[in-house]
């Protein structure tokens, strides 16, 4: 009793002098803008870094090779083929939450965000050829597709409530099917050699996997060496070995998929995607040559697809689908509201960055890219949150 009463005054004592440091970080987990923040002091830390007196060594870092044959890769690779499974097997279990008993559940719920979606996958690629069609950067339509889930929810966070619920609701619903037109684009267009063998091992496993969920097994530990097999197989097949995340999320039992994502929110969000962004965002600066880099046709079509391609967009395929008579504006929206909202999701970042990996071997390419990624995504997040504090003042106003 004396050792509790000890502990408990031993409390007292320090939280005052811990609180004003627990208290904001606990704060900022809680908005959702935790997630952003660690993105951001992840991406300054390795762009410093990299371009400090011991960048070497920390570029060289991620090279260094772990593990044995067949399965041996460098600490990047194991980033971006292993611990990144976790982020899209995440990214799957919301797809399948939402798809089944989320907002994309009913057709008429689900077409305007899906067709949103759409049009902030298909203007930002468009833009992005035309300025790189027929160069050696053309492989890299797809990066200024995608849409930062957790960062541009992060941000809409910082409004509070001075913009609609219904907005982040239609934000969240676009992001997972944006995240669905990702998931096809890397297993369809970024996909070379297939091992026809290896991916009938997949398919075996996977098929084991919905005999599982078949026969309402529930616990996730017999779900997991057969995943582990799937992500061994989907590697070896040439398919990239993430999609294994996405296949093993749909074979989880529905009633399973809620506290899993429970599970995974914090260490995918504070961990995983802080680790992703630190070993993808080192780019060593050239002197003077920052505005070469974001002059170049590589980093305008980047820039231009999240910036501009994204609002596009999303508003005119949107306005299209509302006139035409398919679906509605959630209550309480005004289309000032849709244009914010396309501005916002331009914020690409993880995503944006994990396709630039598969575009391009060329060190020189990846660099150029990634620094666009980050001023289209600083520039859609902040016009974002102007144009929105702007609409609620002068709806308010009004």
């Amino acid at each position: 009793m004396k050792r509790k009463r000890k502990i408990v005054q031993f409390r007292k004592a320090v939280r005052p002098v811990t609180d004003p440091i627990i208290n904001p970080i606990l704060d900022l987990a809680e908005s959702g803008r935790l997630s952003g923040i660690l993105l951001l002091i992840a991406t300054v830390v390795a762009m410093i870094w990299a371009n400090s007196a011991g960048g070497e060594s920390f570029l060289s870092f991620w090279e260094i090779k772990v593990g044995v044959p067949p399965l041996e890769k460098t600490i990047g690779h194991w980033i971006n083929d292993g611990l990144m499974v976790i982020f899209f097997f995440f990214v799957g279990l919301e797809i399948k939450r939402e798809l089944l008993e989320g907002e994309l559940s009913k057709l008429r719920q689900a077409l305007l965000p899906g067709v949103a979606a759409l049009g902030g996958a298909i203007v930002p690629a468009t833009l992005y050829l035309a300025f790189n069609a027929g160069t050696s950067a053309v492989d890299g339509w797809a990066i200024p597709t995608a849409t930062d889930i957790a960062f541009s929810l992060g941000m809409l966070s910082l409004l509070g409530n001075r913009v609609p619920f219904a907005l982040k609701v239609l934000l969240t619903a676009i992001a997972v099917i944006d995240d669905l037109i990702a998931v096809l684009i890397i297993a369809i267009f970024y996909t070379h050699e297939i091992d026809t063998t290896m991916l009938l091992y997949a398919g075996g496993t996977l098929a084991i996997l919905f005999a599982l969920n078949h026969f309402k097994v529930r616990r996730f530990i017999f779900y997991l060496l057969p995943g582990l097999l799937l992500w061994f197989f989907v590697l070896k097949s040439g398919v990239h070995a993430t999609i294994a995340g996405v296949l093993l999320a749909m074979t989880i039992p529905l009633d399973e998929v809620d506290d899993l994502e429970h599970a995974l929110y914090k260490p995918v969000n504070y961990l995983i995607m802080p680790i992703f962004a630190l070993a993808n965002t080192g780019i060593v600066l050239a002197a003077g040559g920052v505005a070469g880099l974001l002059t170049a046709p590589l980093s305008l079509g980047i820039i231009s697809g999240l910036f501009l391609g994204k609002p596009l967009g999303i508003v005119l395929l949107s306005f299209l689908v509302v006139k035409l008579g398919l679906a509605e504006l959630p209550t309480g929206l005004r289309w000032r509201h849709i244009i914010g909202l396309g501005f916002t999701a331009g914020i690409g970042f993880t995503m944006s960055i994990f396709i630039t990996s598969l575009s391009f071997a060329d060190v020189v390419l990846q660099d150029t890219a990634k620094l666009a990624i980050m001023v289209g995504t600083l520039l859609s997040g902040v016009v974002g949150l102007i144009w929105l504090v702007k609409v609620e003042k002068t709806l308010a106003e009004g």
